[in-house]
């Protein structure tokens, strides 16, 4: 079965380096773990690329169509314990980083792996980029991969009580923008009246901004490319986009996990002193002297697993 798993895995590789190249929607491939790896490796010299390993307890099943507009169609990746059939297992949707503009969600799966050998479905998410798509459509695509997820609950034995949102960098900041617009009708989807809702339980933002336009945040090119023009442009969408604005009662518990650059935490301190006024749990873990893409490598990835894994344990 792990041979099956690893050739389908292998083979799924190949399709998607080839189908990439024959879509009709532009790309941007400058975002990858190769090209970070060796960036980040001139400056510290000890990390290496973390791995996990194929494991006999989970299973796999690759590039799900989980939505379709027009012809373009969105895959999911999903690493799920094995099914039992007296327990459900918690969800958790990873969102991959890039920029909003680069990005795949095959950089998820290490973490997807080492999640679902802890108990956890992972699932991993495309979602349309601003080269393709500006805002909101990433925001839409995810809350349709909520739903999916929750429609299809029985086929990989997902408690639909327990399902939590985990990103990184611009993936961090979709997961909490999905955490704080579960009451939203700004996000509301063609599809919201026949399924599940998309709400979800709690949030992991992994150096994520909370806020565009922020003392703290340093925000431009890239995040005016896929909000559809700079601050003074259209300081409503700017604003829109950020999860800060939109933290309310009907929030939910946040995990920050960040590197040692101050201006990944844009807008941090301020959504912790709003959810505390609603009684909802915050917590943060900050490692001393990271690069910001820490959650690729080592020494920064188990504990990175073990800090998700104790606050899900703590809050569910």
């Amino acid at each position: 079965m792990i041979a099956r798993c690893i050739g389908c895995f292998v083979a799924t590789l190949l399709f998607l380096s080839i189908s990439h190249a024959q879509t009709s929607f532009p790309r941007d491939t400058s975002f990858t773990l190769h090209a970070t790896y060796v960036k980040e490796k001139k400056y510290r010299p000890y990390i290496r690329i973390a791995e996990v390993k194929a494991d006999r307890s989970i299973a796999v099943d690759l590039d799900k169509i989980y939505l379709q507009r027009g012809s373009r169609k969105l895959a999911i990746d999903i690493f799920y314990p094995c099914p039992s059939k007296s327990r459900r297992s918690p969800g958790l949707l990873l969102i991959h980083g890039g920029g909003w503009r680069s990005g795949d969600k095959d950089q998820m799966h290490t973490l997807g792996r080492a999640l679902a050998m802890r108990g956890y479905i992972a699932y991993a998410v495309e979602y349309r980029l601003s080269l393709e798509a500006r805002y909101p459509a990433a925001v839409l695509d995810l809350k349709e991969a909520v739903r999916w997820a929750k429609t299809h609950a029985d086929r990989y034995r997902l408690d639909t009580t327990k399902l939590a949102s985990v990103g990184t960098s611009a993936g961090g900041q979709l997961a909490a923008l999905l955490g704080m617009t579960n009451d939203s009708p700004l996000f509301q989807t063609e599809s919201a009246g026949n399924a599940p809702t998309a709400d979800i339980h709690a949030v992991i933002d992994i150096d994520g901004v909370l806020a565009f336009h922020h003392p703290e945040s340093t925000e431009g090119k890239v995040a005016a490319e896929w909000l559809g023009g700079n601050y003074t442009e259209v300081p409503a969408t700017w604003s829109e986009a950020s999860p800060l604005t939109h933290v309310s009662s009907h929030s939910v518990p946040i995990l920050f996990i960040n590197s040692s650059i101050p201006r990944f935490h844009a807008g941090r301190d301020d959504m912790i002193s709003l959810l505390q006024r609603h009684g909802i749990y915050t917590e943060v873990q900050e490692f001393d002297d990271t690069p910001h893409p820490f959650w690729f490598f080592d020494p920064w990835f188990d504990p990175m697993v073990e800090y998700i894994d104790q606050f899900l344990d703590r809050i569910w």
